[in-house]
């Protein structure tokens, strides 16, 4: 993989010429690793409406090349993610969109608790979802922060690899919220990993998640992108077929374990509580935003 600067971002053309929150581009042998690139380096990577629907313009991309066997999620700037924009001046909380992921209403033209159901049935759960199918290997490449919606873009990937700088966290019980949308915690990190990172908000290293088996790799951060790329290549030479029936079969047996009940069930008492929130405190967010949620990280560890 060549050093050349990433290229223009990648947006669907109904999100207006500007939008440029993702890149893409193809690499490796025969061009069949695509790069897909978080680019709101600004924002730390914050997700906002218009990066989750021009990523996923970029993993459909991905998916139509036939060139294309292997994809690889990685960020621009010093951080993979800082998790779902809840603040920055392009949050676009009230921006229409059509539904790709799942069959449901528009959440512009709705309020209240019905708002934020269906926007986060469409843009986080329905997203992450569609995102885990995809019938190609996913290789997460993690450096700097993976906060919140961050562990939801990793998670989704089949493999994490992360570099030694990089740390995670899901504070989003300082919110009175159990954990963000796509809750794998209890799959990825195991039951008492999942409890304690939840209760205590407090950041783990790339380390610390090797160890509890949620990543695959940590190396040092200058022998990331070349980490990633070997092991591309050594998929590329598998045929497309036994990487889409490999990956099926495991994700099939997550499911038999019961992936996606347990999500089920979590997702909804995730919007008991902002809608509890919203009717003691008129914030579905318990009066939290990003600058008061970054200082209490700093203050609580």
């Amino acid at each position: 993989m060549s050093e050349a600067p990433i290229p223009p971002a990648l947006g669907p053309a109904d999100l207006g010429p500007d939008s440029t929150p993702v890149a893409y581009e193809v690499g490796g042998p025969e061009n069949a690793v695509a790069y897909v690139t978080l680019n709101r380096p600004e924002y730390r990577n914050a997700q906002n409406s218009v990066m989750t629907y021009s990523l996923d313009a970029a993993f459909r991309r991905a998916v139509d090349d036939a060139a294309v066997k292997v994809v690889v999620l990685r960020a621009n700037g010093k951080h993979f993610s800082a998790g779902h924009d809840i603040g920055t001046p392009e949050r676009d909380f009230d921006t229409f969109y059509p539904n790709v992921a799942t069959l449901h209403w528009d959440h512009t033209d709705r309020s209240g608790a019905d708002q934020r159901l269906a926007r986060e049935v469409e843009v986080y759960m329905g997203m992450c979802r569609r995102w885990r199918d995809i019938p190609k290997p996913v290789i997460a490449q993690v450096h700097g922060a993976c906060i919140a919606g961050g562990l939801m873009l990793a998670w989704v990937c089949d493999f994490i690899v992360a570099s030694d700088d990089a740390f995670f966290s899901d504070p989003v019980a300082r919110m009175g919220i159990p954990g963000v949308e796509y809750f794998a915690h209890a799959f990825v990190l195991g039951p008492r990993r999942a409890k304690e990172i939840l209760f205590t908000g407090e950041r783990f290293t790339a380390a610390q998640a090797a160890d509890w088996g949620m990543v695959n790799h940590v190396v040092p951060r200058d022998e990331l992108g070349a980490k990633v790329e070997a092991i591309a290549e050594k998929m590329v030479t598998m045929p497309m077929q036994g990487l889409f029936l490999s990956k099926k079969a495991v994700n099939i047996c997550e499911d038999q374990m019961g992936l996606r009940n347990s999500m089920d069930s979590v997702f909804g008492w995730h919007h008991f509580a902002h809608a509890a929130n919203a009717e003691v405190g008129g914030d579905s967010l318990g009066g939290m935003d990003a600058k008061s949620m970054k200082s209490a990280a700093q203050q609580g560890g």
